[in-house]
C-alpha cells in the first residue's frame, strides 16, 4: 500500500446502475449490492444471524468487540448491526467495525441508496454526515460518544487484509464476507485474502457469506474455519457459516525488516498516566477513557499551558499533487479531527463562538501551477476542499483578496485550552496540575511517576506527550526534535478586521474574532526559547498579514506593537515534520539488533523490535496540533489495547518514533 510520490487522486467511485424500484446495482460487476426482495431481511439473516449476534454480545468477556467486512457498498450491513447492537442495550460491549471497499459509492449515491429504509433514516444520517467520500486512504469515523467506531479502508482487499494482517496480531471476532459474487468479483475471494482472514481472526471467531461456492469453503477450511453449509436466503439455495479452529497457512513473507513490531505482546493495562495535559495529552486520555481505561493525568503546570495555550487555533492540513507520508497523514488527520471537534460541538462539550467555530478556512496559494493540477482533483471531493478564485475568495471571506487558493469547508478555528477542558473532564480521567517538574522510574509493574513534591503514580503503562520537554524524560535524549518558538498577535476586533467571516490562512493566519480579539501570527524561530512577547515580532506579524490583505495595510501600519497583547510558545517539531506516535523503542537494542544496515540498508532483517515496556510516545505536533492530535490519540489507543488501528502499516511506521533509529543506521549515521 506505499503511494508515496504517485499523483494524488481521489478514489475511483462505484459505478451505479438503479433498477425500476430504485435498488442499486454495479454496473462494474453486473452484480446487485442486495437482494431485491428485500435487503434488510437479508443482511440479518446472513450477517447478523450468521454471526449469532445480538447473542454473542451478552456476556461478552472483553470491552470491545470487532467486526470485519469485505465490501462496504451501501452501508446497509453496519447500519443493520449498529441498529440490532442499539437494541441489544447499553450494557453491551463497544463495537468496532471495519470495512473495506475500492469502489465506494459517491455520497449522493449512498444518500440515494439509504433513502430506501426510512426505519434506518436516523442512523443514517449520522453515517452521512460523517461520510469520508472518495478521499484516499483508511478513515476512522466515531459514533454515540465513541462507543461504536467505523473503520472504512478506502483500499484493494487484497492489499487491505494483508497488511492488517502484517501486524500479525489477531484483532476480528466476526467476519461478513460479502464482496460481489466470485465468479463476477473474483479478487475479493483469491487464497491471500482469505488467509489473511484467518489470520486476522481472534480464537473462536466467526464468519458468514452469502456464497457456497465450492473454492470459497476449500480456502476458508484451509485458513483454519470450521465450515458448513446452512440454507440461503431467499433464491439461494446455499450459503457459508464458519468458526475458527485453528488457524492454517504461512503468513505472507515480509520483505521489510519488522522494526515497528513490538516484540513481545503485552496485555492491555486497565491504568494508564500520561504525561502532559495540551493537545496531545488530553486527546489520547479522552481516547483511552472513552475505552473504559482509567488514565492518570498529570500536568506540569497548568492544563494546557504550554504550546496548547494560544487564544485561537487553526484546523489546517496540507494539500500537494502528490502523495506521500506527510501528505496523506495529514488529509487523513484533518477528516478526522473535523468530525471529532464537530461531534464536541454537537454533544455541548464545546460551545460554538466561545470555544471555536467551524467556519471554514482559505489557504492562499500562489503556485498557480499546483492550483491548476488539483482543481479537477478536488472536483470529486467537495467536502474536503475546492480552488476558489480572488473574487471567489473575497466572497467568501467577506475581505478583499487578491490571490487564488483553496477553501476548506470544514475547517474553522477552536479556543484550544476549551479543547482540552473538555476532553479532560472525562468520568474516567484523573487530572492533577501543577506537578513541577516528573521523573519515571521503572517499577515491578511497570512505571511510577514522581512529581516535585514527592507524589506518586503507579500504572504499567505511561504515554509522554509533552511536547518540547518530552526529550527530557526517561531514555528520549536521542529524539531529533526542535523546540520552535511561536508568538501569536492580538487584534481588537473593529473595522475592517469584525468584517472576516472565516479563516484566512497565507504565511500566517487570522480567525474570526473571539472575545473581542483576533488571534494572528505566529513567528517562527527554530531554536528560540525566548518566552518573552516582543514588539518585533508583533511587527512580523503584522507586516506578514499586510502582505496577506492589501486593503489592510494602512489600519495595520495605524497599530502601535508596543501596546499589543500576544502569547509565545514552543512548538516541537520533528525533521520531517511528521509527528512522533508509538511505543518508545529500546535505543541500544535497536542499535544491536539492526547493525547490518550500516553496510546494506536495504537489507531485510527478519526480526522484531525491542521496545520500552508499557512506554509510549506522542508529541512533535508542531503547528498543528489541533489536526493531527486526535487520530494520533486513536493510534495510540489501538496500539495500547490491541485493537485494529486506524492506518495502514506504512503510515504507522511514518509516526513511529524508531524511524529516526532506523533511518541514521540506514545512511551510517550511528
Amino acid at each position: 500500500m506505499k503511494r508515496d510520490n504517485t499523483p494524488w487522486q481521489p478514489v475511483t467511485a462505484a459505478a451505479v446502475d438503479w433498477g425500476e424500484t430504485g435498488d442499486p446495482s454495479s454496473r462494474r460487476f453486473g452484480d446487485v449490492y442486495y437482494s431485491r426482495d428485500n435487503g434488510q431481511a437479508e443482511s440479518r439473516y446472513v450477517f447478523l444471524q450468521g454471526n449469532e449476534l445480538p447473542e454473542r454480545w451478552q456476556d461478552w468477556p472483553a470491552g470491545r468487540f470487532c467486526i470485519a467486512e469485505t465490501g462496504f457498498g451501501t452501508g446497509l450491513n453496519f447500519l443493520m448491526t449498529w441498529q440490532a447492537w442499539r437494541e441489544a442495550g447499553q450494557a453491551l460491549p463497544g463495537l468496532h467495525y471495519l470495512s473495506v471497499e475500492k469502489y465506494p459509492l459517491a455520497k449522493a449515491d449512498l444518500a440515494r441508496a439509504l433513502s430506501t429504509w426510512p426505519n434506518l433514516a436516523p442512523l443514517a444520517d449520522e453515517l452521512l454526515q460523517q461520510y469520508p467520500g472518495l478521499l484516499p486512504g483508511q478513515h476512522r469515523l466515531l459514533f454515540e460518544g465513541g462507543r461504536l467506531t467505523l473503520d472504512l479502508w478506502w483500499e484493494d482487499v487484497e492489499a487491505a487484509l494483508p497488511d492488517l494482517a502484517s501486524h500479525g496480531q489477531p484483532m476480528v471476532d466476526a467476519w461478513y464476507l460479502d464482496g460481489f459474487a466470485p465468479a463476477r468479483n473474483e479478487a475479493m475471494w483469491q487464497p491471500r485474502v482469505l488467509a489473511a482472514v484467518g489470520r486476522l481472526s481472534r480464537p473462536a471467531a466467526t464468519f458468514s457469506t452469502f456464497t457456497a461456492a465450492g473454492e470459497v469453503r476449500r480456502q476458508l477450511a484451509g485458513a483454519g474455519f470450521e465450515v458448513r453449509k446452512v440454507a440461503g436466503y431467499g433464491r439461494k439455495r446455499e450459503c457459508l457459516r464458519g468458526r475458527l479452529g485453528q488457524p492454517g497457512g504461512a503468513p505472507d513473507a515480509n520483505v521489510d525488516t519488522p522494526w515497528d513490531l513490538p516484540a513481545c505482546q503485552r496485555e492491555a493495562p486497565g491504568r494508564v498516566i500520561v504525561l502532559g495535559a495540551g493537545l496531545a495529552g488530553t486527546t489520547v486520555a479522552a481516547a483511552l477513557a472513552r475505552r473504559g481505561t482509567e488514565v492518570l493525568l498529570l500536568e506540569r503546570g497548568a492544563l494546557a499551558s504550554g504550546a496548547s495555550g494560544n487564544a485561537q487555533g487553526v484546523l489546517y492540513t496540507r494539500l500537494s499533487p502528490r502523495h506521500s507520508g506527510l501528505t496523506d497523514f495529514s488529509l487523513q488527520s484533518y477528516r478526522f479531527s473535523s468530525a471529532f471537534y464537530r461531534g464536541m460541538f454537537a454533544s455541548g462539550d464545546l460551545r460554538d463562538g466561545p470555544d471555536g467555530a467551524l467556519c471554514g478556512s482559505f489557504h492562499q496559494c500562489l503556485n498557480a501551477q499546483e492550483l491548476g493540477v488539483l482543481a479537477a482533483a478536488l472536483e470529486a471531493v467537495p467536502e474536503l476542499a475546492s480552488v476558489l478564485d480572488a473574487e471567489a475568495a473575497s466572497e467568501q471571506l467577506g475581505v478583499q483578496q487578491s490571490a487564488s487558493g483553496y477553501w476548506f469547508p470544514r475547517s474553522g478555528w477552536l479556543h484550544p485550552p476549551a479543547v482540552c477542558r473538555a476532553l479532560a473532564a472525562h468520568p474516567g480521567i484523573h487530572l492533577h496540575e501543577r506537578c513541577g517538574d516528573i521523573s519515571l522510574q521503572a517499577a515491578a509493574d511497570g512505571w511510577r511517576a514522581v512529581d516535585s513534591s514527592g507524589r506518586a503514580w503507579d500504572a504499567p503503562c505511561v504515554v509522554i506527550a509533552a511536547g518540547a520537554a518530552s526529550a527530557t524524560l526517561t531514555a528520549l535524549h536521542w529524539l531529533p526534535t526542535q523546540a520552535i518558538r511561536g508568538q501569536t498577535t492580538r487584534l481588537p476586533s473593529a473595522s475592517p478586521f469584525g468584517d472576516l467571516r472565516a479563516v484566512l490562512c497565507h504565511e500566517g493566519y487570522i480567525a474570526p474574532a473571539r472575545a473581542g480579539d483576533h488571534c494572528i501570527g505566529a513567528t517562527f524561530n527554530p531554536g528560540d526559547t525566548d518566552m518573552a512577547v516582543r514588539p518585533a515580532d508583533h511587527i512580523a506579524n503584522l507586516a506578514t498579514l499586510a502582505r496577506a490583505v492589501p486593503a489592510w495595510q494602512e489600519t495595520l501600519a495605524q497599530l502601535n506593537p508596543a501596546e499589543l497583547a500576544g502569547q509565545v510558545g514552543l512548538r516541537c517539531a520533528s525533521p520531517d515534520y511528521l509527528p512522533l506516535v508509538g511505543p518508545i523503542p529500546d535505543r541500544e537494542a535497536f542499535l544491536l539488533d539492526y547493525a547490518a544496515l550500516r553496510r546494506n540498508a536495504k537489507q531485510a532483517i527478519p526480526r522484531r523490535g525491542r521496545f520500552l515496556p508499557g512506554l509510549y510516545l506522542s508529541t512533535a505536533h508542531g503547528s498543528r496540533g489541533l489536526t493531527s492530535t486526535p487520530l494520533a490519540a486513536e493510534l495510540l489507543a489501538s496500539m495500547i489495547l490491541g485493537e485494529a488501528p486506524p492506518l495502514s502499516r506504512e503510515l504507522s511506521r511514518a509516526l513511529a518514533p524508531a524511524r529516526f533509529i532506523i533511518r541514521d543506521l540506514s545512511r551510517n549515521r550511528i
